[in-house]
This record gives structure tokens, sequence and C-alpha cells, in this order.
């Protein structure tokens, strides 16, 4: 529905109702033919019925036969039908009046991504590639992140944050989708040199009193490092109380990396890469409540990671928002629908009851 259509739509209904009504599920509301289609059908078959009796008997025998209320019963009972559908229907769609401001508190984590995009990241062992399998797990997970502020960050040689903490997806999307090996100007893995970037550039408000305790780094790579004091880095993130949840990806056993087309001679000897857990367990252990998942080269469901890890832990208020509420007014319309059921089945023995006088 246009907005136009619902801005009209809602105009009639305060018309209809008053105290500024609206319905949370206005599609509901095309049912609404239902009830009278209903209220027609009890009514032909009421009338098929009264002419099948008129062919046996004239009205005296009839009127002492079936009784002679049988007929307003039957209109009664089609009213009753017509007016209970209507009502559940209206429940159905959730009326909502007397709108008021309500303060509430958006609560969260803040989670950034840590991303080897080194070219060892483009080992094919995990298909399409270490590097994008990575990418379609962040994806998969980011509509499950409620309230949190996402950040990401690609690193390799050096680090590039290209998401600060932020709650538009959209936007967090745009920049997952441009992580590449390009994304930073310097090749090799420093895992060690990205931790610090982060905390420095991302989590500036870190040394906030408790601030760091609602804070987690998912660090995804194939634990490769050259030096960068991986473990001190994790360490010192953890003492200011941030989480790292390392996922390691790639074969413990190698896998060749694709090399650049202009580096590739004849006979050159081929790079390998394997998985090194030992790093990545090491990093996610300085951390206080730190995991390490080791995925090499199967798959892994990261939205229930952040189900078991993220969003059951500790949260704060990320921001204040004012929003509008409405008083819920369904019960009102489902009430009424239930008092015509009940009118309507105590008239079943008053219809069917027969005149023995």
């Amino acid at each position: 529905m246009t907005e136009s259509v619902r801005t009209i739509a809602a105009i009639d209904y305060a018309q209809w109702f008053g105290h500024d009504w609206q319905f949370a599920n206005e599609q509901w509301l095309m049912y609404l033919w239902v009830g009278p289609v209903v209220a027609l059908v009890i009514l032909f078959f009421s009338s098929r019925s009264t002419r099948a009796q008129q062919l046996i008997a004239d009205e005296t025998m009839i009127g002492a036969l079936v009784g002679a209320r049988r007929r307003w019963v039957g209109y009664a009972r089609a009213g009753l039908a017509m007016i209970a559908i209507s009502a559940m229907v209206v429940a159905i769609a959730g009326p909502e009046s007397d709108p008021r401001e309500v303060e509430v508190d958006a609560r969260g984590r803040d989670v950034v991504f840590m991303v080897d995009v080194s070219r060892s990241m483009l080992a094919r062992d995990v298909a399409p590639n270490r590097l994008e399998k990575s990418k379609l797990w962040i994806n998969d997970l980011v509509d499950e992140l409620g309230n949190d502020r996402v950040g990401l960050v690609a690193f390799a040689g050096s680090s590039s944050v290209l998401s600060p903490l932020t709650t538009d997806r959209l936007f967090f999307k745009l920049a997952l989708e441009e992580l590449s090996p390009d994304s930073v100007l310097v090749g090799g893995t420093n895992i060690g040199d990205a931790i610090r970037k982060t905390m420095d550039m991302v989590f500036i408000d870190s040394d906030e009193a408790g601030s760091g305790n609602f804070r987690d780094i998912v660090l995804i790579s194939d634990g490769e490092d050259q030096e960068s004091l991986p473990v001190e880095a994790a360490r010192a993130a953890g003492a200011k109380g941030v989480r790292i949840i390392a996922i390691g990806i790639g074969s413990d056993t190698g896998a060749p990396v694709p090399q650049l087309k202009d580096s590739t001679r004849p006979g050159s000897p081929q790079v390998q890469s394997k998985l090194e857990s030992g790093t990545l367990r090491a990093i996610a252990g300085a951390s206080p409540g730190g995991v390490y998942l080791e995925v090499g080269t199967g798959t892994i469901d990261l939205a229930q990671v952040y189900r078991d890890l993220i969003s059951s832990a500790d949260q704060r208020t990320i921001e204040t928002a004012t929003e509008i509420q409405y008083t819920q007014r369904f019960m009102l319309f489902l009430a009424a629908g239930l008092v015509c059921v009940v009118i309507d089945m105590m008239l079943v023995p008053v219809g069917t009851r027969r005149a023995l006088a």
C-alpha cells in the first residue's frame, strides 16, 4: 500500500472511531467481505429450507411442526455471523488508539568484524575462496544484529577501517561488499597491528569506565602472522574488557595461493597457505571469555554463533530515542465477536424447537 493510501486510510479510521485510531496489520481489513458473504450464504440456505417446507405443507402445518419463530432466528443468526466474523477480522488487524510519545532505550553491543584480506585468503580450499566465504557468513548475520553497532576492519600487512561503529545496516553491507585485498595498502598478515588499530580507531572510547565490557571483535583469518605480536595485542584489548571471537578458516594441510598475473613465471614455486589454528586459539584465549571456532574447510552458521555468544551477553544502552506507542484495542472487537458466537449458540435450540402445542 502506498504512503498516500495509508494517509487516507488513517484519516478515515480517525473519522470512524476517533482518538487517532490506526491498524498495525491493516492488510487484514481486506477480508471484511467474508462476514457479509457468510451471512448471505446462511440466508440462502435458510430460504431454500423454507421453500422446501412450503412444498410439502401449508403455513399452518409448518408452524405446528417447526415453530413460528424459525424464520426470524435465521435472520438473527445470519446477522450475528456477519458481526462476529467482521469483529474477528478487525481484531486480527490490530486496532490501536491514543498515541503517546515514550522514551525507549536501544540496548546492544559493539561488534567489530576484523577480516583477513591477505592473498592467502584467496586460496580455494573453501569455495569460492576463503575471503568470499567469510563475506557470505557475515552478510547472512547482518540482519540478526538487532540494536548492535557494527564495524568492519580489513587487514593484511596494514589495516583499514572500512566501517566505523554504526547501526546503518545498508552502509555496513556496502562496505562488506567492497572488502578485498585492495582494501589495504600493504600485503602480508599482521594480526597484532590490526587489533591495536581496531582499539585505537574503532573502539575510541574503550578507556571509559565499563565501556569495554560490551564489545566484541570477531576475527576471521587463516591465522598466518608475520611476528606482529598478536597475542600481546589481544591481551591488551582483553584488559579493557574486549572479547575476541576468533574463527579459523582454511585447510590445516595447506592450499595453493593464487599468484598475481604479472608475477607468474614458469617454474616458480607455488605458495602454500594453511590454517594456523594455534595462533588464533592463543589470540582468543588472551581475552576474557574469548572463543576460538575452527571451521577449516567446512562452514559455520555465524548467525547462530551470534545468538549463542553475542546477543545473549551483557548489553548497554546504545542510544535513547522517542517513539510513538499506541494502546491496543483488539480485545474490544475480540470480545464483541465472542459474544455474538455465544448468542448464536443459544439461538440454535430456539430455532430448531418444535411447536408441539
